[in-house]
């Protein structure tokens, strides 16, 4: 019998491992060598071990399952992007500015203890426990289309319920008009690069807050958010871009003027408030006519026409009745 050896030359590009894959098992090997780190991971033995392991190229530190209701929120259209890619390819500053980094570096992130603070103009000002929080409402699984600014797009299912009913808990004042989300900002655990007024702070007006789609969210693919996901708890505002989703939330403020936002205030001519979806209007230094959608394993991503507030115009295009989308992008 007569046995060929492959060279490197046989191996096609898309057999090779990416580096991003290569860098995040590596460090779970760390990790799992390292007894003061314990994990899941650590359940796995041997051969199946390494198996598993390079199964999962950005790693899931220590999810647990979610008890979730399917519902009618689903993208007919598409596919579920991989919950893999969805894990590996993140932007979450607060642990470095590739996409790779999250995976790599959220390990340090602690989601327990956690509470959340409701503040600003309510009745009541008061701090939730995060395990509270996650139980106040049954939890429903709704697939999205998610859109980043940057021209690239998944379709992920999270887990959440409408932040409307965390809103109505919190029992707002009539004066109140904006709700602001502050993410955890805390140098021991976040590598917080330079550059950046830190807490990372978004905002929504109160109806686009209220609104039906804005989620409260928890988990995605029916398990708890994964650290470099936003865990334990973030917003998906679906029809804005992604950067409007809050991450890691630590402070509710409820205000009655718009509030400062990272993105705006560091870049306003790029990153708006309301930075709803919209291939109309571009980024002045690329267009948002089309996005690179990130729902398959392969190195090629599908080239789609972006639609406008990201395909839920029938739902949310009448919260800017007489806007000028341009002017108020």
């Amino acid at each position: 019998m007569l046995l060929r050896t492959r060279t490197a030359a046989d191996i096609a590009d898309a057999e090779i491992t990416p580096q991003a894959t290569y860098r995040a098992f590596q460090a779970q090997r760390r990790r799992l060598a390292d007894p003061a780190l314990p994990s899941r991971r650590q359940a796995l033995a041997g051969l199946g071990a390494t198996a598993a392991l390079a199964a999962m190229p950005a790693a899931a530190h220590a999810l647990t399952r979610l008890t979730a209701v399917h519902t009618d929120y689903t993208v007919p259209d598409r596919e579920v992007t991989p919950e893999a890619k969805a894990q590996s390819y993140n932007n979450f500053y607060e642990f470095g500015e590739d996409k790779g980094d999250p995976a790599q570096n959220a390990h340090t992130l602690r989601t327990r203890p956690w509470s959340v603070k409701l503040e600003g103009l309510v009745k009541k000002p008061q701090t939730v426990n995060i395990d509270d929080l996650l139980a106040y409402r049954p939890l429903q699984q709704r697939i999205y289309r998610f859109r980043c600014v940057e021209a690239w797009s998944m379709v992920i299912p999270w887990d959440g319920y409408p932040l409307s009913e965390l809103i109505k808990f919190a029992d707002p004042l009539p004066s109140a008009k904006f709700v602001q989300f502050l993410s955890l900002a805390d140098s021991k655990t976040e590598m917080l690069p330079g550059g950046i007024d830190w807490p990372y702070s978004e905002g929504l007006r109160m109806d686009e807050a209220l609104h039906p789609l804005t989620l409260l969210t928890f988990g995605s693919y029916g398990e708890t958010l994964a650290n470099q996901q936003g865990a334990p708890v973030r917003v998906i505002v679906p029809w804005k871009y992604g950067f409007k989703s809050a991450k890691s939330i630590v402070r509710i403020k409820f205000l009655d003027k718009q509030p400062s936002t990272t993105w705006n205030d560091l870049a306003p001519g790029e990153y708006g408030f309301y930075s709803n979806v919209n291939p109309a209007v571009d980024h002045p230094r690329w267009s948002q006519a089309h996005e690179r959608l990130l729902n398959t394993n392969s190195v090629f991503p599908k080239i789609v026409p972006t639609l406008p507030f990201n395909g839920y115009a029938d739902q949310v295009a009448g919260l800017y009745t007489g806007m000028d989308l341009r002017k108020f992008y």
